[in-house]
């Protein structure tokens, strides 16, 4: 059996010399100071073939135009198996290969690897780094929600601003008027088709580079024996694939990744901001105003990769070891200091979003469809801490009866009584009337509504409830039309003008008959966003 074997391979070898060409990677000479800091190379190799692999399985299922990018996305994350993990694997493995590429360059850049005769090497690293973040631009668009639609916008303005290039760049993104279909096609066509073939000849090249000119040993070790790259350098990179992945792994499975409401180019007063990677580029443009904003946009970040691709010029002094490269050192801590400072600042600067905006519209999200008398049950339900006894649909049986499985056959009159003995005066009588119709209407899809409401448009519910806002407005077809029907009153009005509205109402709209409402601001806020939510 050996001999046969051995006879395959040689023919193989003889036909292809990829046996040979195995061996020879395998078995290289590296430097007797190899170790652990040089793993960062090949942890990024395999963040990129998870990126390039979990981008094909989303790619079965991904419609690339406008409108049906966002369902076709909706459907991955809700019907199609591990369509969320694999999602999540591919937006935090583009985070973790930032991260891993500019430790490696970090690391290299302490070393002094980039010297004579590495400097196409070094060069080549950069270009990866480049690429890689371009990656993060334009699959930022993808999604068609408001979060991509916007933050897409500011990178068009951006780019249109830049002197003599400004409407080149325009035209080339499809940006020239609105974000539209042309736009989604070249951020689809550059994230998918030019920029991973782009990529792959890259890293063939830097691998290649690396080998002609060996690792760069640490000054002083060049005389001692090498090594070879296997089993001990392989053993370690395996080892940091690992550890990597299982990060990746844990973030993908723990931190949810929200989907929100489908691309608005009317809703003007969404805040966009950029992947956090980003946010350090976003508040140095708050320093430049006017005229000066392409000091931020163009000159300061032309001028930082300019220089990282010079460092091999300026920094031409012999290679000594890393004790010893105290400016390298302060240059990586003032540049990591200020990097951390921005992003801390971008952060903190964010303005809180409003709870509508944090709605995940991957999860179940019918009960924006429900009237408010129905969501204002949901509230009284909650208020009246009934899951403390009842299950709500699937789950372990508590003490009372499981609700939502079947329609209730206990009469309005019954559940009433019932309350008026639990709840004490928990509600009201017609709070317990109102959530006596809503229970004797639970059904199972009214169940996973009330499990998936979120607590401030339940709230907001009950407050519409309370103040007979139904006698003048209509909601989701529920209602009388005196004044306008308040579904899709976010594409139409702001938070601030809406707010001013409920204190001012003669003032926003002369000679309306509608009173005003001095709401404290826990409810102000609960009553907006519920508003802010309903569909068009």
């Amino acid at each position: 059996m050996k001999e046969q074997l051995d006879r395959g391979l040689a023919w193989l070898d003889n036909r292809t010399g990829l046996e040979t060409a195995i061996r020879e990677f395998l078995y290289e000479d590296i430097p007797a100071s190899s170790g652990w800091h040089q793993v960062f190379g090949s942890v990024a190799m395999f963040l990129f073939m998870v990126q390039a692999f979990t981008g094909a399985l989303l790619a079965f299922n991904y419609a690339p135009t406008p409108g049906e990018a966002y369902n076709s996305l909706h459907y991955i994350l809700t019907e199609v198996t591990a369509g969320r993990l694999v999602r999540a694997l591919h937006h935090w493995g583009a985070s973790m290969m930032i991260v891993v590429v500019v430790l490696h360059m970090v690391q290299v850049f302490l070393f002094g690897s980039y010297k004579k005769p590495r400097e196409a090497t070094w060069v080549a690293g950069i270009i990866l780094l480049l690429l890689t973040m371009a990656y993060g631009l334009t699959g930022y668009l993808l999604p068609w929600d408001n979060r991509a639609y916007w933050g897409t916008v500011v990178v068009t303005q951006i780019a249109a601003g830049i002197p003599l290039m400004g409407p080149y760049l325009s035209r080339l993104l499809g940006s020239s008027g609105d974000i539209g279909v042309v736009t989604f096609a070249r951020f689809y066509g550059l994230h998918v088709l030019l920029l991973p073939p782009a990529t792959t000849l890259m890293i063939v090249a830097h691998v290649y580079l690396v080998r002609k000119h060996g690792v760069a040993p640490v000054p002083g070790d060049e005389k001692l024996p090498s090594k070879k790259f296997y089993p001990r350098q392989v053993f370690l990179d395996t080892v940091a694939v690992f550890i990597a992945f299982t990060v990746l792994f844990a973030l993908a499975v723990a931190a949810r990744l929200p989907l929100e409401r489908l691309a608005n180019p009317s809703d003007t007063a969404y805040i966009p901001r950029p992947e956090w990677y980003f946010l350090f580029l976003f508040q140095i443009l708050k320093f430049f105003n006017g005229p000066m904003e392409v000091v931020g946009t163009v000159v300061l970040p032309s001028l930082a990769i300019l220089l990282l691709i010079l460092t091999p010029l300026i920094d031409r002094a012999p290679l000594v070891r890393i004790s010893k490269r105290v400016f390298a050192m302060a240059v990586v801590l003032f540049a990591g200091i200020g990097w951390g400072a921005l992003t801390l600042a971008a952060v903190r600067g964010t303005p809180p979003p409003n709870a509508a905006a944090e709605i995940d519209y991957s999860g179940s999200t019918g009960w924006m469809q429900l009237p408010p008398a129905e969501m204002a049950g949901i509230g009284y339900f909650r208020q009246a801490n009934c899951a403390q006894c009842h299950t709500v649909g699937e789950g372990r049986a508590k003490a009372g009866p499981t609700l939502g499985n079947v329609v209730t056959h206990k009469p309005a009159d019954w559940l009433v009584n019932h309350f008026h003995r639990i709840t004490k005066d928990a509600l009201s009588d017609s709070q317990q009337s109102q959530l006596a119709t809503f229970l004797t209407k639970l059904n199972p899809g009214d169940s996973e509504a009330l499990r998936a409401a979120p607590d401030f448009a339940a709230h907001g519910a009950v407050l519409f409830q309370t103040n007979h806002c139904g006698s003048c407005h209509q909601v989701n077809g529920v209602g009388m039309k005196i004044g306008p029907v308040l579904n899709g009153l976010a594409a139409r009005r702001t938070e601030e003008y809406v707010e001013e509205h409920f204190v001012n109402p003669q003032k926003m709209a002369p000679g309306t008959m509608m009173p005003p409402y001095h709401f404290p601001p826990n409810d102000m806020k609960a009553m907006i966003s519920y508003l802010f939510t309903l569909p068009e």
